[in-house]
């Protein structure tokens, strides 16, 4: 995930700053506690396609 472009990102139902996290190849709201999928390196922000965070996925 390209840096400068996570700068400029954000969660599309908060607009509170996104967090990348490498292993899932996910962008994390802990706000809206929802992770946004990267699909071939492009982020799909729709809120219809985030996954739910648990308790424990937030705190991390």
């Amino acid at each position: 995930m390209d840096i400068k472009l996570l700068e400029l990102l954000v969660c599309p139902v908060t607009k509170g700053p996104l967090k990348y996290q490498a292993q899932t190849q996910e962008l994390i709201s802990r706000a809206a506690r929802l992770a946004y999928p990267l699909r071939d390196g492009i982020p799909v922000l729709l809120e219809s396609e985030a996954r739910p965070l648990n308790d424990e996925e937030i705190e991390s």
